[in-house]
C-alpha cells in the first residue's frame, strides 16, 4: 500500500516509492539546468528583500497573503456597522445576487441625495 500524507486543506498526496524517488534523484543529477543546491550555494544566498527591487518585493509579499485575507485598503472607503432591516428589504436585495450589500449602500446614497438636510 502506498504511503500518503494529508495536507492542511484535506488533500491526500501519494508519496513516491523508494524506486521512484531514486529515479527522480537520478534525473535531477543529470539536468544541468537544475543543479543540486549544496551548502556552499546556501551560504552565498541572500534574502529576496536585499536582492529585488523594493517595489517588486513588496508586491510579491502582498501576493503571498493567505486566501480570504484582505490586504490593506489604499484609502478605507466604508465602515462596518450593524443595522436592522425588514425581511422584505433583505429578501429583495439578497434575491439580486452577489453584491446586494453594495446595492443597499447605493440605495441609501441615492436617498441621501434627495433627502439631504440643508
Amino acid at each position: 500500500m502506498p504511503k500518503t500524507v494529508k495536507t492542511r486543506s484535506g488533500r491526500v498526496l501519494e508519496l513516491p516509492t523508494a524506486a521512484e524517488d531514486a529515479a527522480i534523484d537520478a534525473a535531477i543529477a543529470q539536468d544541468p539546468d537544475s543543479p543540486e543546491l549544496d551548502e556552499a550555494w546556501f551560504k552565498k544566498a541572500r534574502p529576496a528583500s536585499e536582492v529585488l527591487d523594493p517595489k517588486l518585493y513588496t508586491g510579491l509579499v502582498e501576493m503571498n497573503r493567505r486566501a480570504g485575507v484582505r490586504g490593506p485598503q489604499r484609502a478605507p472607503t466604508k465602515q462596518a456597522t450593524t443595522i436592522r432591516l425588514s425581511p422584505e428589504v433583505m429578501t429583495a436585495f439578497k434575491a439580486t445576487g452577489a453584491g446586494w450589500q453594495t446595492r443597499i449602500d447605493n440605495a441609501l446614497k441615492d436617498w441621501l441625495r434627495t433627502h439631504s438636510p440643508t
